[in-house]
């Protein structure tokens, strides 16, 4: 057993869809994923932002827009007059669904359901496009078995239960499909998965089907060792761990959300980054072990704010550190980095929202600095148990670049270096050499 999920621009359109439809031939028993099609996710949370403020009519014109881009995919999509004529019909309803919400009350409930709407069409038209080109295959609903329980985290056991009653209803069949990101809560109500949307969605039915792979599929041939739209002469990586594939993840490689891979992880369950665009490279296979040592990939996560806590009573005080977490963890605000010294302490974080409050808060501890437009420089690979020198070699290639923190030591994996956003490029670029040297 496969599962195999395709991203938004994987299926954008009626050629891409076309694509997809060869790709997932074949004798073995699959699972695809699916996500919406590319923007139509931005347009529904559009529409559900207009409907919170009572802007029906704005909203009833995104809708309608959208509407004519699934016409268009209709008409691209099918040949013979019946399956265009379902496709009209499928694509009227959903849509006469969203304006239905034009006129009533709309709620956080009715929004889940807004966004559902887009991975249950893109669904739907594939299903009907594979039915009318001859290739047996079963729809199903991920509204059937997915659920997350009351702290918002998946239900494995329901999961696994309702996956396995379903695909034993099917024996014969060896190709499903199904929706990314949305599934049920615990009260029955239509919600979604946030974290990872498809790429997590696959993660869990390849663990809850024990799968022999799941295979993540974009347009972009596997995780590469530097930023592509930054720098010249990046290379796909054919192997990582996935501790080193999280860290990428999470520190600005978009190819992959750093959640997504976790169940897999945890179920020793191979994830492989492939290309709709290049199905004929191996991609890049994400196991539980290492490839060997040594810096392995660079990666930048930008709009990064770090803030400094100045304080002479920090010295040999217990409980200060605690103090200053507590603030962040009262404005539910994650911390990237840390540095300390004996009278200071550095923090960075991605989510600025509540910095003013923040800021309020720490300074009754001490002064308090902030510079914002700021990036992280992630540099990944097996490097504690490396050979020596490593710091060494990146710190050496980094000498024109004005580094405000370095974080080393607190993982296997990764070395950590934030600097003003003026300078990622030098640095991405400097650190490129370190391939080619």
């Amino acid at each position: 057993m496969q599962v195999l999920k395709f991203g938004g621009t994987s299926v954008g359109g009626a050629e891409r869809m076309k694509k997809v439809a060869q790709l997932i031939k074949g004798e073995e028993r699959k699972v695809v994923v699916l996500s919406a099609m590319s923007g139509t996710t931005n347009s529904l949370v559009q529409i559900a932002a207009y409907l919170f403020q009572k802007q029906n009519e704005l909203a009833a014109e995104l809708i309608q827009g959208l509407k004519i881009k699934y016409q268009k995919t209709i008409d691209d999509l099918f040949e013979n007059e019946a399956s265009q004529q379902k496709g009209a019909e499928l694509v009227e309803s959903h849509f006469n669904f969203l304006l239905a919400f034009t006129q009533d009350s709309f709620t956080i409930h009715e929004e889940k359901a807004v966004l559902a709407q887009g991975e249950l069409l893109s669904t739907a038209l594939f299903q009907l496009y594979l039915e009318e080109i001859g290739i047996e295959s079963k729809l199903l609903p991920a509204l059937n078995f997915m659920r997350i329980d009351k702290d918002l985290e998946p239900d494995h056991f329901y999961i696994k239960e309702n996956l396995h009653r379903l695909l034993s209803e099917a024996e014969e069949t060896k190709l499903f499909i199904t929706q990314g990101f949305i599934c049920r809560n615990v009260y029955g109500e239509i919600d979604n998965l946030k974290r990872g949307g498809s790429d997590y969605s696959a993660s869990l039915i390849g663990v809850a089907l024990a799968a022999d792979e799941v295979q993540i599929w974009t347009d972009i041939d596997g995780m590469h060792n530097n930023d592509p739209r930054v720098v010249d002469q990046t290379m796909p990586i054919s192997h990582l761990s996935f501790d080193e594939a999280a860290e990428l993840a999470y520190f600005g490689a978009k190819i992959l959300h750093p959640s997504s891979i976790m169940p897999a992880k945890q179920a020793n369950i191979p994830v492989r980054l492939k290309s709709t665009l290049s199905p004929e490279l191996e991609g890049t296979l994400i196991t539980a072990t290492s490839s060997g040592k040594g810096l392995k990939a660079i990666a930048a996560k930008d709009g990064i704010t770090a803030i400094k806590i100045k304080s002479g009573r920090m010295l040999l005080a217990y409980g200060f550190l605690r103090k200053v977490f507590e603030i962040f963890e009262l404005y539910k605000t994650s911390i990237d980095m840390i540095a300390t010294s004996e009278v200071a302490v550095s923090v960075t974080i991605d989510d600025d929202r509540h910095l003013k409050e923040i800021m309020e808060e720490l300074k009754t501890y001490g002064s308090v600095e902030v510079d914002q437009a700021q990036t992280i420089i992630c540099v990944v690979g097996d490097l504690i148990r490396s050979d020596k020198g490593i710091a060494n070699q990146v710190l050496d290639v980094l000498q024109t670049v004005p580094i405000r923190m370095i974080s080393y030591g607190g993982s296997n994996h990764n070395i950590s270096l934030l600097v003003d956003a003026s300078h990622k490029q030098t640095a991405l670029r400097q650190l490129n050499t370190l391939f080619h040297g």
